[in-house]
C-alpha cells in the first residue's frame, strides 16, 4: 500500500480518524507491515512494550497465564483492532500474550517513536491517549466477563 493510501486508510479507521492530517502523514510513514501464522506470538506476557499494532487481517488471541491451568483466552480480537495500548507509557511491561489464531497482517508503530513525539506535541499525545483509553476500556471489560465466566459461582 502506498504512503498515500496509507493515510487515507489510517484516517478512515475508528482509532485513527480525526487526527490532524500532519499526524496521520506521520503515523503512515512509521507503519512497518507484519505478517504472522497460526501460533507465532506477536509479544508475550511480561516483556517489554516496543509497538502498538492495528490488526488489517486475521486473528489474534490475547492470553494470560494462570499457574497450575495453563495460558486462558482472555479475548480474541481481529480486523481494525489494536493492541498494545501500554506504549503510552515508558518501560512498560505488556499485560497479556498475544499469540496469532489465524494467520495476520498488521501494522506496528515504534513505542519509542510514539511516546518522543507525543512528548513534544502535547495535542497528539491527548489523542492518542483519548483512543487508548478506549482500548484500555474494553480490554478491562472483556478480562472482567472472562473472568466471571471462568470463577463466578455457579447458581
Amino acid at each position: 500500500m502506498s504512503k498515500a493510501g496509507l493515510e487515507h486508510y489510517l484516517n478512515e479507521h475508528p482509532f485513527f480518524r480525526g487526527l490532524r492530517p500532519k499526524d496521520l502523514a506521520w503515523l503512515a510513514e512509521l507503519a512497518e507491515p507484519l505478517e504472522c501464522e497460526v501460533g507465532d506470538y506477536l509479544y508475550r506476557e511480561g516483556e517489554e512494550s516496543r509497538d502498538f499494532y492495528l490488526i488489517q487481517e486475521g486473528l489474534v488471541r490475547l492470553e494470560i497465564h494462570a499457574p497450575g491451568q495453563g495460558d486462558l483466552v482472555i479475548q480474541t480480537v481481529g480486523p481494525g483492532d489494536v493492541l498494545g495500548w501500554s506504549v503510552m507509557i515508558p518501560e512498560t511491561r505488556k499485560t497479556f500474550s498475544a499469540r496469532i489464531f489465524q494467520a495476520t497482517r498488521l501494522l506496528a508503530f515504534d513505542a519509542a517513536s510514539v511516546r518522543a513525539r507525543a512528548e513534544q506535541d502535547h495535542h497528539f499525545g491527548y489523542e492518542l491517549c483519548k483512543r487508548f483509553s478506549r482500548v484500555i476500556g474494553e480490554r478491562l471489560q472483556a478480562t472482567r466477563l472472562r473472568l466471571l465466566d471462568l470463577y463466578g459461582q455457579p447458581s
